[in-house]
């Protein structure tokens, strides 16, 4: 799987984990050279506190467009400190 945004690989794996129809990405899958940590931090109620990243290419911001969970609940472990993608990033394989 490859996340894509304005012609960037922002991410490729053949390791993904799909939760609620979003592709997780490992955390040594991203190209750490696009993105910027953002003070963005919203909660799900099952998996925990969600930050995000702001996507940078080229000069242009897709603000708060990657998500992870640093540390998640019990349930959601298998997606700890993976990237999951929306705000217009194409997911495909």
């Amino acid at each position: 799987m490859r996340a894509i945004w304005k012609g960037a690989v922002l991410a490729q794996s053949n390791d993904t984990k799909v939760i609620e129809n979003n592709h997780y990405f490992p955390p040594g899958s991203i190209d750490l050279k696009y993105f910027k940590t953002s003070n963005t931090h919203t909660h799900c109620p099952w998996k925990g506190e969600a930050s995000y990243y702001t996507i940078e290419v080229n000069g242009q911001t897709n603000k708060d467009a990657a998500w992870y969970y640093p540390e998640t609940s019990h349930a959601a472990k298998p997606i700890e400190g993976y990237v999951a993608f929306w705000k217009g990033v194409e997911i495909s394989e």
